[in-house]
């Protein structure tokens, strides 16, 4: 196993160097109702949900999880999309073990009321990607990317895998992945496959509500583990954040390693999730919020929460109108979204309080004609859970808006909106366009895991190379990431990366956010084109100097200026300068190219192209 070398470089530059189901597997199929699916029964969950039972044959349910592998192991930019659930029970023996392989777009869940009502003798796992050389050499995770793993128990077992294979359950995932109520016994669980050949490099990662055994990150650069039991941690490379996490490493000897701990989580709501009770209905549980807490959800009992009948969610399929789609909406369903991506010329409309919205298998939603996919109005509760929105060919003003900018909105700190898995992408599988990804302007909302991307690569036709990056800067445009205009929001796992202003901009009091990852735009193409008036640049983390109170809790920013090297960045974070707005645990890297001259407010040494890889942490902003 290794740590993160010093040559690492950006996630593009590493990048560059580089169905089949089975009869007897129960896949939910049928055409959308506008009267929602039945009271009784497996709901129509269309054809790209495949749901196994106990009952069947161990090697029908392998053959079908591999020739699903087989298509999406290198699909990154590609439109099909999978869910695969478990009813309750045990799947695989001693001799006969299920080992499952995470694709693309690829959501792997048990449908018990408790991750422990499934169970799956074997593994589930996702492997480097080996980019060059037939597939032997350049060996990665760093796009690793959209796969859930969730809701379900793995007693590991490694029979019939050879040696290095046999050492752990290799999890080697990067941004958008997340695990999630899963309970693993009889090995270790590695963040890295330190199998292949190298790099090896990662860039996760996200687990929540978990019970997990000892943990190798290795080569994971960054990481957020929170509300979860863990029998121990490995090691830490630039950025690992603990919150609410029994058995978490102690952090006093920051950066030296470079942990950051949290004895209980400020905040947090666990995402909603699909199971199957003791009559065969299925249901969706919707866990209530809570404050100040650490350990997993589900040691005691059922996850405190609602729960809600199937048959009060209208199913929706890529083929449903947005028009169909509101209407079921105003009647007072929740909506779930079957995988596969809709192209959403208006906006689908949430405006009534508590409304559930839970995309399966990554279902993603594109912006047409420069629509806003997804708006909530101000009201309190709403939750929207597993869903990608992808930016169009027109700019959008925004993607998903949470209240109204001008207008009224009605929140409660008992009962948060919510955003979990919640992923947006500029550019990547088409090009797109957007002023603003993400704008949260209501109060009290609980953003639980986000990758924000404006695309640093992707299929979009474009050449490689500095022109090939100056038609990306022209051409894929996202100006700003994340806009916070809200009082009491809250991030758990922030991931930010490449706008072309400020990646994450925070106007509204009283913020909290734990772990913060972000990488400024690879390719600015000139100085004077990366300039915010007389300051070199923009910061990858702003909070207006209006606020007077606002929290960070583990934080980084990194440079790879790959389309011009010169370029500078004159922060990393910039702040108020106030006694209410703290910063723990933050840092600036340099991955190869440009500059970042400073950490915070002109504080700290420039992460600059002699310390490639090396953090330059600060550890507490303002400086005692």
């Amino acid at each position: 196993m290794t740590t993160q070398s010093p040559g690492v470089r950006g996630r593009l530059g590493r990048a560059l160097m580089l169905g089949l189901v089975l009869t007897t597997a129960v896949t939910a199929t049928g055409t959308a109702a506008t009267a929602g699916p039945p009271r009784h029964g497996t709901p129509e969950f269309g054809p790209n949900v495949t749901i196994f039972d106990p009952s069947m044959p161990v090697s029908e349910i392998q053959a079908t999880l591999d020739a699903t592998h087989t298509k999406q192991v290198n699909n990154e930019m590609g439109t099909e999309r999978y869910a695969y659930l478990f009813k309750p029970g045990t799947y695989g023996t001693a001799d006969q073990p299920l080992q499952i392989k995470a694709g693309y777009y690829t959501e792997i869940a048990g449908l018990g009321a408790s991750p422990t009502d499934v169970t799956i003798n074997g593994k589930v796992e996702v492997y480097n990607r080996c980019l060059t050389d037939g597939g032997t050499s350049n060996c990665l995770a760093l796009v690793n990317f959209w796969r859930t793993l969730s809701n379900l128990s793995i007693n590991i077992n490694a029979a019939g895998q050879d040696g290095c294979r046999s050492t752990a359950n290799f999890w080697a995932v990067s941004q958008a992945v997340s695990m999630r109520r899963v309970d693993i016994t009889g090995g270790g669980l590695s963040l890295m496959d330190y199998c292949t050949a190298g790099p090896q490099y990662a860039s996760g990662g996200f687990i929540a509500d978990s019970r997990l055994p000892s943990i190798t990150n290795g080569s994971q650069q960054q990481w957020l583990t929170r509300n979860s039991e863990i029998d121990g941690w490995s090691n830490g490379v630039w950025n690992q954040v603990f919150a609410g996490v029994v058995g978490a490493p102690d952090d006093a000897g920051f950066p030296t390693p470079p942990y950051t701990t949290l004895d209980t989580n400020p905040l947090s709501r666990e995402k909603p999730y699909l199971f199957v009770d003791a009559k065969g209905r299925y249901n969706v549980r919707v866990p209530t919020a809570q404050r100040n807490s650490s350990g997993v959800s589900w040691g005691d009992g059922l996850t405190p929460g609602r729960t809600i009948p199937i048959h009060d969610f209208f199913v929706a399929k890529p083929s449903d109108s947005v028009h169909v789609i509101n209407a079921q909406l105003a009647r007072g369903k929740h909506l779930l979204l079957t995988p596969g991506v809709y192209d959403i010329a208006r906006s689908i409309e949430v405006r009534r309080p508590d409304t559930v919205v839970l995309g399966l298998g990554h279902a993603t939603l594109t912006a047409v004609n420069g629509s806003i996919p997804l708006d909530v109005t101000g009201v309190p509760g709403v939750v929207v859970a597993g869903v990608t929105i992808d930016a169009g060919l027109k700019e959008s003003p925004v993607l998903l808006r949470v209240g109204n900018r001008h207008g009224r909105n009605v929140s409660t700190p008992d009962n948060p909106t919510t955003l979990s898995d919640v992923y947006f992408r500029v550019g990547g599988p088409h090009i797109g366009k957007t002023n603003i990804a993400l704008e949260v302007n209501s109060d009290h909302v609980l953003i639980d895991h986000t990758w924000v991307w404006r695309g640093d690569h992707g299929v979009e036709g474009f050449t490689r190379g500095v022109n090939g990056d100056t038609d990306r800067w022209n051409t894929n445009t996202g100006r700003y990431g994340a806009v916070i205009n809200g009082d009491h929001v809250t991030a758990t796992g922030l991931f930010v990366e490449h706008f072309q202003r400020y990646n994450t901009v925070w106007n509204g009091e009283h913020g909290t956010t734990v772990l913060y990852q972000n990488e400024l735009p690879y390719d600015p193409p000139t100085q004077a084109e990366w300039m915010n008036g007389k300051t070199k640049g923009w910061a990858g983390y702003k909070v207006d100097e209006r606020v007077k109170h606002h929290t960070l809790y583990g934080g980084g920013v990194y440079v790879f200026n790959q389309n011009n090297p010169s370029i500078h960045t004159g922060n990393g974070f910039e702040v108020p300068v106030t006694p209410g707005v703290t910063l723990h645990h933050i840092m600036t890297v340099n991955l190869s190219a440009g500059t970042i001259d400073h950490v915070v407010n002109g504080v700290g040494e420039p992460a600059d192209t002699t310390r490639v890889g090396v953090p330059v942490y600060v550890a507490e902003y303002p400086i005692p």
